[in-house]
């Protein structure tokens, strides 16, 4: 039997290959960027704006490490990490990356429930119901195929664009000073810790997981490696842009509405009726409705990366909606028992800042590897870059836990 030859990019429709990145930056826009980046804002103003610039900067170069990883050496990076391992190890290695997805996925939940509370008035068991129902339908969209999933992503990344774009401009920040907030700098330890939670929101462990997974699903048989990888630079550049410009969105709404008043904004709550007291109209909804969006499609995204996570080190898959039960149950019993929801996204924070060197460590090792990339591996300048990333990413993140838990 003849094999058929595989076309190059420039013969297939590009569009068709744009879509991974946009999946991975729902991460990037989860509830608990919407709680630190707001208390950054609200605390100390502009100061804190640089940390946004620099983290949006260092996850077009991880995602770019997981993107390529898929694409050019046809594996997962739970794939490859699990090629390397023991059986026990294996494990292990599978359960820290799961129990991490999990935990993440339990503060996107709560945060959507928060979003049906804020905007309908309505208790917040019966939110949690109502963000169950809805996660279903948007994970319904997988089953008719990976680019039907990834244009919903596309467009609810798109609606929470827009709900940040419409209140920046209704709260008429000082440009002069959101330039200042380019200029690095803190103000004494608790905003470096701030900065910490706002670094750990921002690189997550399930998206490096889930990107090369994407990109392995989809591009693998493609013949033209560098041709797509140019495609796929632009699909990271165009997500991660929109990702950081609602990321920093959030401290300039913050820093010019709470900063320096004597109005409160510790909870997402407080932020939801600040934004309702200080601007009115149509303000607090927009934020009610991002905080809705944005936590129904990064749990989704959630479940999907748990889902590439138990694939990938263990050839075990089931149904997408199964995953989904167990995954929500925990948040569901959370809101029920009436726990503190902005309780759960610290604690949330804390599993992250667990898992983050199990992911980057090994993605820059695989990447840089000849054996796995061949012509594609890391050179000397990205490796370098790479490691001073991840460096800075443990070194944060090692600083938020300690706080955290002493």
């Amino acid at each position: 039997m003849v094999s058929q030859p595989v076309a190059p990019v420039e013969r297939l429709k590009k569009r068709q290959f744009i879509g991974p990145a946009f999946v991975a930056a729902v991460a990037y826009l989860d509830p608990g960027n919407f709680a630190t980046n707001m208390t950054a804002g609200a605390q100390y103003g502009f100061l804190l704006l640089w940390i946004i610039v620099a983290a949006n900067l260092m996850a077009v170069v991880i995602q770019t490490l997981s993107a390529k990883l898929g694409l050019v050496s046809n594996m997962s990076l739970a794939e490859v990490i699990r090629d390397e391992l023991s059986p026990v190890a294996r494990l292990f290695y599978w359960a820290q990356a799961e129990l991490v997805a999990m935990a993440t996925d339990l503060a996107e939940f709560v945060g959507a429930a928060l979003g049906f509370h804020l905007l309908f008035n309505i208790d917040m068991k019966i939110a949690a119901i109502l963000t169950a129902i809805a996660s279903f339908v948007i994970l319904g969209f997988e089953r008719k195929g990976l680019r039907h999933f990834e244009a919903v992503i596309a467009g609810l990344v798109l609606v929470i664009a827009v709900a940040f774009a419409i209140q920046v401009i209704q709260v008429e920040p000082n440009v002069r000073d959101m330039a200042g907030g380019l200029i690095p700098g803190f103000e004494g330890t608790p905003s470096i810790v701030l900065a910490a939670g706002m670094l750990g929101a921002t690189v997550m462990p399930h998206a490096i997981y889930l990107h090369s997974d994407l990109t392995k699903r989809r591009m693998g048989k493609i013949a033209d490696k560098r041709g797509l990888m140019k495609i796929q630079t632009l699909d990271i550049w165009a997500a991660m842009l929109i990702a950081g410009a609602v990321n920093g969105a959030m401290l300039v709404i913050a820093a010019t509405v709470f900063f320096g008043t004597d109005q409160k904004a510790a909870t997402l709550e407080s932020i939801f009726s600040g934004l309702g007291t200080s601007l009115g109209g149509t303000a607090p909804y927009l934020f009610g409705v991002a905080l809705l969006v944005s936590g129904l499609a990064s749990s989704s995204v959630g479940t999907m990366s748990g889902d590439a996570i138990m694939r990938g080190f263990l050839k075990i898959e089931i149904p997408i909606f199964l995953r989904r039960s167990i995954t929500m149950a925990p948040a569901i019993l959370l809101l029920l028992s009436g726990f503190d929801p902005t309780r759960a996204l610290i604690l949330s924070q804390v599993a992250l800042s667990f898992g983050i060197p199990f992911a980057l460590i090994p993605l820059i090792r695989a990447t840089s590897s000849g054996r796995i990339m061949g012509d594609f591996k890391n050179g000397v300048k990205m490796k370098l870059l790479a490691w001073s990333i991840v460096t800075i990413v443990i070194i944060f993140n090692v600083y938020l836990l300690v706080d955290l838990l002493v």
